[in-house]
C-alpha cells in the first residue's frame, strides 16, 4: 500500500500531463485512506474518502475543466525543468517546512502533556462499538494526532493548488 500510494504521488509530482496528475492524485488520496486502514484509524480514513477524495479530488476536476484550452496550452508549453533557479523559494520553503516538522517529532514528549495523561489515566478510548464523539475527540488529539495533521496539511495544499489551477492569469505567467 505504501508503495502505491509514494509511487503514485511521485507520478503526480513529476509528470507534465495534468490529466494524468490528477488521476494519479486521485490514486494517492485512496492509498492513503488504505494506509489509515491498515493503522486501524478507520475513522480517519472514511474522513479521507469523503472530504478529500470526495470533495477536493472534484473541486480540482472542476478547476481543470474551467480552464481554457489556451491556458492549458500554453501550460503544456512551458519547460518545466526540475531543478532551476525558479524552483529555488519552493524547495527553501519546503527544507524549513521538513526542519520544522522533525524538530515537531523528534522534541514532543507525547506522554507528559497534562491532557494526554488525563486520557491516559481515564482509558478515554474509542472502544470497537463506542460511538462517542468526545471519544473520538480525545483520540483525534492523542492516538491519531500526526495522520490528523497530515490530513490538514494536505487540504492546505489541495486548495492552494486547486485556485492556482483554476487562475487563468497564474497559468500564462
Amino acid at each position: 500500500m505504501a508503495f502505491i500510494t509514494l509511487g503514485s504521488a511521485l507520478v503526480v509530482a513529476i509528470s507534465q500531463n495534468l490529466v494524468r496528475s490528477i488521476f494519479m492524485f486521485f490514486v494517492t488520496l485512496f492509498g492513503l485512506a488504505g494506509l489509515y486502514v491498515l493503522a486501524l484509524a478507520d475513522f480517519v480514513a472514511v474522513t479521507q474518502i469523503v472530504i478529500y477524495v470526495g470533495g477536493i479530488l472534484v473541486l480540482i476536476l472542476f478547476a481543470f475543466m474551467l480552464s481554457g484550452k489556451e491556458a492549458l496550452a500554453t501550460a503544456e508549453q512551458q519547460t518545466n525543468r526540475f531543478i532551476s533557479l525558479n524552483n529555488l523559494p519552493a524547495f527553501l520553503l519546503a527544507a524549513l517546512f521538513l526542519v520544522v516538522m522533525l524538530n515537531v517529532v523528534f522534541k514532543a514528549d507525547l506522554n507528559n502533556l497534562q491532557w494526554v495523561k488525563a486520557a491516559i489515566e481515564t482509558k478515554n478510548v474509542v472502544p470497537v462499538d463506542g460511538t462517542g464523539i468526545n471519544s473520538i475527540g480525545v483520540n483525534l488529539m492523542t492516538r491519531y494526532l500526526l495522520p490528523f495533521e497530515a490530513i490538514s496539511v494536505l487540504l492546505m495544499i489541495a486548495l492552494v493548488g486547486a485556485a492556482h489551477l483554476s487562475r487563468k492569469e497564474a497559468i500564462k505567467t
